[in-house]
């Protein structure tokens, strides 16, 4: 049998349609495979309602990036390697954090941080993109397995397909995680750094008050469905080398069709958009200079008469034949400071940085 990187190589490499993922904490990688045809292709969230495949939905849909399902001919699993059978997972990179930021950076965030001084109520999130060259002898399935050795406490995962290209990620963020009446979302939002490699306590107002906006926004979606949930929360949680502030809150879903209504509502959560979410879409629509794509959507297994993980898309890259493009954001609030958010988006970017080329 083939080492499970030679496998994912292998697949990609013939172009079947194919993902692989592992949820926080699991010790099997899930996989699935399909061979024959194209992934649907789907116009709206609200498609989504009883269909049962690999999801890959962009920031906004559009012609050129439309919700993609992959169908699986073959389910399965692999046992996540130990250290001697996954080889030399250790990553070195080539690309190192910039402590100042860039002139594009600093001119978008003075224009979106403009409109945000005298409304304590609005929000907007601002991110980037990196190119970043490919060296030769490059193996996707040796960066996704360092990842899942890494990145214990995210949900690590990898797909590709014919309509989006390769993608890999490594998120903390649950879009709708569960299964037939019991079901879990999140409030991820506010960023600090790791204290001597532990999570900080404090908390300054700035990211609360983003948190805040965040858990409001979903409270308040869930009860327009008539959904009551159980919040819990806000405690501080690890993701990679940054803590965020985290609110969980458990509900039913008596009727499955609500799924795709739901995520409808929830989709963009304020953490990767803003608030009011339709002004904060146009704005960065407008604003922002240059295509998410799948980078800040939601991506993951779904299946409504079992169990589904859809995550938000961060801490991502998509994988290009010659180069990687990497994305990361950050949440902007009046009181938001250039220096502190563009070194938010560079710790965020070595999420990705850190697996791009292989020591071995």
């Amino acid at each position: 049998m083939d080492a499970i990187d030679q496998t994912i190589d292998n697949h990609i490499a013939a172009g079947h349609a194919f993902a692989a993922w592992i949820g926080p904490g699991e010790q099997q990688i899930h996989y699935a495979l399909q061979r024959q045809g194209r992934p649907h292709e789907l116009a709206a969230i609200s498609e989504l309602t009883g269909m049962r495949g690999f999801v890959m939905a962009p920031f906004q849909l559009s012609e050129a990036h439309p919700i993609v399902v992959l169908e699986p001919e073959e389910l399965g699993e692999w046992t996540v390697p130990d250290q001697g059978e996954a080889g030399n997972r250790e990553i070195s990179t080539v690309e190192s954090a910039k402590p100042t930021p860039e002139a594009d950076y600093a001119q978008r965030f003075a224009l979106f941080t403009n409109p945000l001084h005298h409304h304590p109520e609005r929000k907007l999130v601002l991110s980037r993109k990196q190119s970043v060259p490919k060296l030769a002898g490059f193996s996707v399935g040796k960066s996704f397995l360092a990842a899942v050795a890494r990145y214990i406490r995210s949900f690590v995962y990898l797909c590709y397909t014919p309509q989006t290209g390769t993608w890999m990620g490594s998120t903390p963020e649950i879009l709708l995680s569960g299964g037939r009446h019991h079901w879990h979302t999140v409030a991820l939002a506010g960023t600090q750094h790791l204290r001597d490699g532990k999570v900080e306590e404090q908390w300054n107002p700035k990211n609360r008050q983003e948190q805040h906006l965040v858990a409001q926004y979903i409270h308040d979606q869930l009860r327009t469905l008539g959904i009551e949930g159980d919040e819990q929360g806000p405690y501080p949680v690890r993701a990679g080398e940054v803590c965020h502030l985290k609110s969980d809150f458990f509900f039913s879903l008596p009727d499955p069709s609500q799924i795709g209504e739901l995520l409808e509502r929830l989709h963009p959560t304020p953490a990767v958009c803003g608030l009011p979410k339709a002004w904060a879409l146009r704005f960065i629509q407008t604003e922002e200079g240059y295509d998410r794509s799948y980078y800040s959507g939601f991506v993951g297994w779904l299946d409504p008469q079992g169990h589904s993980d859809l995550y938000v898309n961060l801490r991502c890259m998509q994988i290009k034949p010659t180069h990687f493009e990497l994305y990361a954001g950050g949440g902007l609030l009046g009181a938001s400071q250039l220096t502190e958010e563009w070194q938010e988006t560079e710790i965020k970017l070595d999420t990705m940085r850190r697996l791009l080329h292989p020591t071995c």
